[in-house]
């Protein structure tokens, strides 16, 4: 299950639902083997050494990115045989900074390096975090070669995804989640695929 963590699991087969593990990031070089992240605002990140056959995966909350989780899986894959700079890295959908305030007691978390990702907001004691842009300053100090930020907002009903905040927000009952997934093909000679 994901819990807003740092931590990383190489995947060697594939899990049935009652033996998956706690933790918010995966790695494999196992043809056929999917792995696959839920979001409803956090940021999902999808790797790949196609060079090297190692596919990666990770739900970046503030917490988890905070934490480490982006570069863990980075590590994971270079176990693998990945190297950071063959690395192409996909931010999904996920909550943009004009539809994330947060408050105070969350910002002194974070380092005054990292100021430059809040903005103000029309409240008191609150600012809007840059999440995606947060997670992308991660891939790049971790060396990551090539990183696609699709640059869609959850939040906004009109963009189709799920949103925690945004459920939250209309006093919903219960919000949905998107599931960013990637998965290694084997390839074979004289057929269209890669791995």
């Amino acid at each position: 299950a994901q819990v807003h963590s740092a931590q990383v699991h190489i995947v060697d087969q594939a899990w049935n639902f009652d033996s998956r593990r706690d933790g918010d990031g995966m790695a494999t070089a196992e043809a056929g083997v999917m792995l696959g992240i839920l979001t409803a605002d956090c940021t999902p990140v999808l790797f790949a050494d196609v060079e090297a056959g190692v596919i990666g995966a990770a739900h970046a909350g503030w917490k988890g990115a905070l934490a480490g989780v982006l570069e863990n899986t980075i590590a994971a894959m270079a176990t693998l045989g990945a190297k950071p700079s063959r690395i192409r890295a996909a931010i999904g959908p996920t909550i943009s900074q004009a539809n994330y305030e947060v408050g105070a007691d969350m910002m002194a978390r974070f380092d005054a390096a990292d100021s430059g990702f809040f903005i103000p907001s029309d409240r008191p004691d609150h600012r809007r975090f840059d999440l995606p842009g947060y997670a992308r300053m991660r891939l790049e100090r971790a060396g990551v070669g090539q990183i696609a930020d699709l640059g869609l907002c959850t939040y906004p009903p009109s963009n189709g995804f799920y949103s925690y905040r945004r459920t939250t927000h209309l006093g919903e009952a219960d919000y949905g989640r998107e599931i960013s997934a990637i998965v290694r093909v084997e390839h074979r000679p004289g057929k269209v695929g890669a791995a």
